[in-house]
């Protein structure tokens, strides 16, 4: 009977002393996860670091965009390239830094911007603007300075733009807005583009 037991397989030391956190299945659960949480802090970091989130507050961009709509905006788009007429921008209120605005673009540094009877004409020339809530009811003539942009709202008549006051520096400009992803129902391209000049 003694020999019986003396020949029964013993239990090993060092597998008592093996723990759940010992197991290799454990071990490789753990680095997956801060693999993950590692190349998502890289993600999000990157995608801060090209874009940005806004959220439209007020009515100074209808009928284009509306209160409450949430779009992207491409932080690089004039690190790599320069603006023109028709974009739509967002910036830091020159009244208010931590304040940002989103408004279209119509003029260029240099470009002298005219406002008379419902017009907006640049440099002589009449913009064609279809995206317009109506007509501006407001008058007069700005030149842009250098490195400056002239912006307006689409809802020309309820909006607070550059023709109160002034021009905003582009390097007060975030970037430009591209992409409409909240709501559903409004998900898309933004009205980009050139508008059409003509004589007065």
């Amino acid at each position: 009977m003694d020999n019986e037991l003396e020949n029964l397989p013993s239990e090993d030391a060092s597998e008592r002393r093996i723990t759940g956190k010992d197991k290799p299945g454990y071990r490789r659960l753990v680095f997956d996860i801060l693999e993950t949480l590692f190349l998502s802090l890289i993600l999000f970091v990157g995608i801060n670091l090209l874009s940005a989130r806004i959220r439209v507050d007020g009515s100074s961009m209808e009928p284009t965009l509306h209160h409450g709509e949430f779009l992207i905006v491409n932080k690089l788009a004039y690190k790599l390239g320069s603006p023109r007429v028709g974009d739509v921008v967002v910036f830091y209120s020159p009244g208010n830094p931590a304040e940002e605005f989103i408004k279209r673009v119509v003029g260029l540094p240099g470009d002298q911007v005219e406002i008379s009877s419902g017009e907006v004409l640049v440099n002589g020339q009449v913009l064609d603007e279809p995206y317009i809530a109506a007509p501006p009811l407001y008058h007069g003539t700005w030149t842009v300075p250098d490195s400056s942009l002239f912006v307006l709202g689409d809802n020309r008549n309820n909006s607070d733009d550059s023709h109160r006051w002034g021009a905003v520096a582009i390097d007060q400009v975030v970037g430009k807005a591209i992409f409409v992803y909240w709501p559903p129902e409004e998900w898309g391209s933004l009205n980009q583009g050139n508008p059409a000049m003509s004589p007065p």
